[in-house]
């Protein structure tokens, strides 16, 4: 079911709407996001990426809108469906095709891949193949800022699937308790793996309808609208940096392919994807952007900038050769040893 405004979060006061100039950002940010997925699916298909991948095409305006409103020093926590995620937070495009490719130049050298993307240096604290793990990990990194004063927050990224899941609960329960300055993101695209959430949940909105039950916020976004995703980060970003606790934020998207390669996604009705196609979060922004007055040569110019960039790094990427096995007992433990056990 496509999101409605009823459902919607209202700006709030103090919500600022972008500038032109960050919107320009995000739209670029957007095109380079799908433009790369793309590219993904396609080196898939050529089997040089092996294994299978999670791909995030419909719904790039979340980790678009998010990482426009985030400091560089910021976290952000995100599942196995996160190479837009950790593109979004300033990590080489180069550096996520050659990880999805397994080659050296890879964000780990190749030795991660789909599902472990990773970029500390940018904030990009890690991508999480078990479901919902990532979320006590985030509280984790959020109490530490919260205990060094700092006023970093962490961003943490999980599906309508993980609501369902213990540490789901434990993680909202604990980062209220202890008022932390975390930002949870619930990309609702309506299905779990194959499983319509609806089916296997009590409520409606899966995150939003149990936000009361830890004394936050209902909180429901459009998950296709980049400015709209942009105001509530801004909003609940600014809040955790505060002091003033966590927040908790249903974005509702939807993903164009399946859950993952392997998944032909038949499950889903006859027009519903098409329905949601037409609410494409880029279409619908290049759309807005013309209406205010951006001129369509400048769109066009951010759209054949991202496909020369996608093309350096493809064949960066290729170039790139497989790690050596001399890597193979590199990054086992922290400090190259078991000391840290004492």
């Amino acid at each position: 079911m496509a999101t409605t405004t009823k459902e919607r979060a209202r700006p709030a006061a103090g919500d600022a709407e972008p500038s032109q100039e960050k919107r320009l950002e995000m739209y670029r940010m957007l095109v380079e996001l799908r433009y790369c997925e793309k590219r993904a699916y396609d080196l898939f298909l050529q089997n040089l990426i092996k294994g299978t991948s999670h791909l995030s095409l419909g719904q790039e305006a979340i980790a678009a809108g998010f990482a426009a409103a985030m400091r560089p020093d910021d976290w952000t926590f995100c599942t196995y469906r996160g190479h837009a995620h950790t593109q979004a937070r300033g990590a080489s495009m180069t550096g996520v095709l050659g990880e999805l490719m397994g080659r050296e130049c890879g964000l780990l050298k190749g030795k991660g891949g789909s599902m472990h993307l990773t970029d500390v240096e940018k904030g990009a604290m890690g991508s999480y193949a078990i479901v919902g793990a990532h979320l006590p990990i985030a509280i984790g990194a959020a109490w530490s800022a919260q205990y060094r004063g700092t006023d970093q927050v962490a961003v943490c990224f999980f599906g309508d699937g993980t609501t369902n899941i213990g540490a789901f609960h434990e993680a909202l329960n604990m980062a209220k308790i202890w008022s932390l300055p975390v930002v949870f993101v619930c990309e609702n695209n309506l299905y779990m793996e194959y499983t319509p959430i609806h089916q296997v949940t009590a409520v409606e909105h899966p995150a939003a309808d149990r936000a009361s039950a830890y004394g936050l916020e209902r909180i429901i976004v459009d998950g296709n609208d980049v400015d709209e995703v942009y105001r509530t980060a801004q909003r609940t970003i600014g809040m955790a940096r505060a002091g003033k606790g966590p927040s908790l934020v249903e974005a509702k998207t939807y993903r164009h392919s399946g859950h993952s390669r392997a998944d032909p996604a038949k499950y889903r009705p006859e027009g519903e994807l098409e329905r949601w196609l037409e609410r494409d979060p880029i279409k619908t922004y290049r759309e807005r952007l013309l209406g205010m007055g951006v001129a369509a040569a400048t769109l066009d110019g951010i759209e054949a900038e991202a496909t020369r960039k996608v093309e350096e790094a493809t064949a960066a990427a290729k170039a790139s050769p497989p790690p050596p096995a001399s890597l193979i007992e590199q990054d086992v433990w922290a400090d190259g040893g078991a000391a840290w056990r004492n």
